[in-house]
């Protein structure tokens, strides 16, 4: 019998039920064929996106007069734990619809809502957001790229890396640098349309997981975009936008990895009863029983951990330090996890025609992007 996964409170009804049969199908006919293709590509199909947006599966948590599915972060945790249970790592629906959307609900005029989200919810535009350079990475003041304001226009200089659907997207919130000399108070988010003059496309990212993902980067050479793509009332204030955002996205990163988790014990369980080694099934042995136990306990207590943080998240409780250990705990157990999983499989288990193999090399990133596992600690530390 396989890992026995409680059902959520937070997921227990009807609604949501259909939607999460909507999603396995749709995952199963559309993303589970071209895995392989994709990984080589580098890239998934651009239609996805289209026919994601004409299923309803975008932008769920956007209200319907933007052009969204009016639901909450519940509907968005049922897509997503379903594509980690699909094994697929090629789509950023997480970026698209759960960080890039809301940072535009929040923060966008009435106007730039009204034109841009519609958009997103069909699949016309893909939506990424821009934080990372060359030179920095967790260390959000430390920026370089610069908008200078002219006119009714910025100026926008810089270049970017390491950018989930850079590829595809047509539509990207960057982080800039409007006063350079402000620290954090600096920073401000302006949005750039990717058909705009002076932005251009680097490589897609060659990566060790994530394969099927277009993560690329990104530059801006004298790019104009009207100041009306400011996000916010004033310039400066990109760093506390960023900062009540990211409870969010650290949520989404502890769905993904506990639903992760518990697909690959399951798949563990699954192949250590179908292999032999010296004449039994390796399941019987003492050793392969008492790692399962462990990784069933680890999936039981971060599925709980989990769920009490996404029921805090609907209930508008969920704070920084929360979110921080909710992304902490889940990404360190799903790697540790993962590796034993791996472990049992033995030189299948490095094969990467084996699922196994492909969460592996998938979920090392979870303790790095979204905020690594150290920058987790010293949230939660100054808590204390």
């Amino acid at each position: 019998m396989p890992l026995q996964i409680q059902k959520s409170s937070w997921s227990s009804t009807t609604e949501l039920e259909d939607l999460r049969e909507l999603a396995r199908s749709f995952l199963q006919k559309e993303f589970m064929p071209n895995q392989e293709r994709w990984a080589a590509e580098k890239k998934l199909d651009r239609e996805i996106w289209n026919k994601a947006g004409e299923l309803g599966l975008l932008c769920l948590s956007i209200p319907e007069e933007y052009g969204g599915g009016g639901g909450t972060f519940a509907h968005e945790a049922v897509l997503y734990e379903e594509q980690a249970r699909a094994g697929d790592s090629a789509w950023g629906v997480t970026v698209h619809s759960g960080i890039v959307a809301h940072y535009l609900l929040a923060y966008a005029s009435e106007a730039k809502k009204r034109e841009w989200l519609p958009k997103m919810a069909t699949g016309e535009l893909v939506g990424a957001v821009a934080m990372t350079e060359p030179g920095t990475g967790s260390d959000l003041q430390g920026i370089t790229t610069r908008a200078v304001r002219d006119g009714d226009h910025y100026v926008i200089n810089g270049a970017k890396t390491f950018i989930t659907n850079g590829f595809h997207a047509g539509l990207v919130v960057v982080a800039c640098k409007t006063d350079p000399n402000a620290g954090a108070q600096g920073v401000s988010l302006i949005v750039v349309e990717t058909d705009t003059p002076g932005f251009r496309r680097g490589r897609v990212l060659d990566k060790v997981g994530l394969k099927g993902q277009d993560t690329a980067e990104l530059f801006f050479d004298d790019v104009r975009v009207p100041a009306a793509n400011l996000l916010g009332d004033a310039e400066g204030q990109g760093f506390v936008q960023l900062m009540l955002q990211l409870p969010q996205e650290r949520l989404i990163i502890a769905v993904t990895a506990v639903a992760g988790l518990e697909s690959a014990v399951n798949l563990t369980i699954d192949y250590t009863k179908e292999r032999t080694a010296f004449g039994r099934p390796i399941f019987t042995f003492q050793n392969t029983k008492f790692k399962l136990a462990e990784a069933a306990t680890e999936a039981a207590v971060s599925r709980a951990f989990l769920d009490q943080c996404i029921e805090r998240h609907l209930r508008g409780e969920l704070d920084v330090q929360g979110a921080a250990m909710a992304k902490l705990w889940t990404t360190e157990r799903v790697n540790k996890v993962v590796d034993d999983c791996v472990q049992l499989f033995g030189g299948y288990g490095y094969m990467t025609e084996y699922p196994i193999a492909r969460a592996w090399t998938d979920v090392r990133i979870s303790r790095i992007f979204g905020g690594t596992s150290e920058i987790m600690k010293e949230i939660i530390s100054r808590t204390l």
